[in-house]
């Protein structure tokens, strides 16, 4: 071929899809990685705004625009009707999926470079379990022995008490499987198994004694589901997913330098207990948080970090912030799944994301078990 027609080649603009491919190729992962940073932002705004046009309603997104942003006709945009289903239903909605999502995919990529294995899960080995212990143990006995706690901390004292009983859970599990330094993937997963049906006997026992009330609102709320999304679930659970996820990512260089092992990660000037302090706690602000508003919805922290390992590599400078959005992304879907797949009724979400992660889960265990001595 001609130099010059190797020019004009050359400089031909390539799809993303492509450049996406080329990169993968090439072995350059870190350009990869920001490239699929920035599609995942794409896409996770354009889920949010399908998932605000979706439903009974019937409203576009251009007259949801419209009616937003006050222009031309905005009044004769969306009907009053309208205007309540998406400002006080599909809108908080989504922003709680959102903020679920993110929290729960990091929380996983989180737990998977502290433990150092890729099965490491909230929802997997208990941590989430814990979380609905707490929340649990609030909703039935608030009214008589917790009284003070909700007089204290009003709207907040529900994922407060859904935090300390993931930080409880996670604190135990990660002493029971760690031992000279080294965390035993196969303890770890009998432990979480074992202080998850510990806890979800506790939880048991609790909803024995609830009232007709609470046992239909426990029951729906234990399958997990966004369905009770509003601006006061956002405004309780909210700040402190958002505070655990801005601590996240200076936790990076650590977990990146733990992939190595404690001993390495410390001779290279990482304060390796104070890392694994924050990130404990994150971990259980975060998932016990998302617990509180949401429920039991499993497998998002295990599917979405193994996922985007395995295309951008381990780096959790990339690895952390990619989590959240395609978390996200995939919680709004799953919600969108769950708000029509059997209208007018609604299918709990965590029966969704149970339905993908599952079969996934075992892909994975199969997959590595001759490398994890399982």
């Amino acid at each position: 071929m001609p130099r010059s027609e190797m020019a004009v080649h050359d400089d031909q603009p390539l799809s993303f899809a492509a450049r996406l491919m080329s990169e993968w190729q090439k072995g350059d992962r870190s350009r990869l990685a920001r490239l699929l940073i920035g599609a995942l932002f794409v896409v996770v705004i354009a889920m949010f705004a399908a998932s605000i046009m979706t439903g009974a309603a019937n409203a576009s997104l251009g007259n949801v625009l419209q009616w937003l942003l006050g222009v031309g006709g905005a009044e004769q945009a969306l009907s009053a009707r309208d205007r309540i289903i998406i400002l006080d239903i599909r809108l908080p909605r989504a922003v709680l999926g959102l903020l679920v999502g993110a929290s729960l995919a990091v929380s996983g990529a989180v737990m998977q470079g502290l433990f150092r294995n890729p099965l490491a899960d909230p929802g997997l080995v208990g941590v989430s379990s814990g979380a609905s212990l707490g929340a649990v143990l609030l909703i039935v006995l608030g009214s008589t022995f917790f009284g003070p706690l909700f007089a204290i901390f009003g709207f907040y004292a529900l994922p407060i008490a859904a935090f300390l009983g993931g930080l409880g859970t996670t604190l135990l599990l990660y002493r029971i499987a760690t031992r000279s330094g080294q965390t035993s993937v196969a303890t770890m997963l009998l432990a979480g198994i074992a202080l998850g049906a510990l806890a979800g006997a506790a939880t048991g026992v609790l909803i024995f004694v609830a009232d007709d009330k609470q046992l239909r609102d426990l029951t729906f709320w234990g399958l997990g589901s966004l369905a009770g999304a509003n601006w006061t679930k956002i405004l309780s659970a909210g700040p402190i997913i958002i505070a655990a996820l801005a601590v996240v990512p200076f936790l990076a260089r650590g977990l990146n330098a733990l992939t190595l092992g404690e001993a390495t990660a410390f001779h290279m000037g990482i304060p390796v207990q104070r890392l694994k302090n924050i990130a404990i706690v994150s971990v259980a602000a975060s998932t016990g948080a998302s617990v509180a508003v949401s429920g039991g919805i499993g497998f998002v922290g295990i599917v979405v970090p193994h996922v985007l390992r395995l295309v951008i590599g381990p780096d959790h400078r990339y690895l952390l912030p990619a989590s959240a959005l395609l978390g996200g992304t995939l919680l709004i879907f799953a919600d969108m799944i769950a708000r029509t797949v059997v209208p007018p009724a609604e299918l709990p979400i965590g029966i969704i994301t149970a339905f993908a992660g599952a079969p996934f889960f075992l892909w994975i265990l199969l997959r590595g078990r001759s490398h994890m001595g399982l």
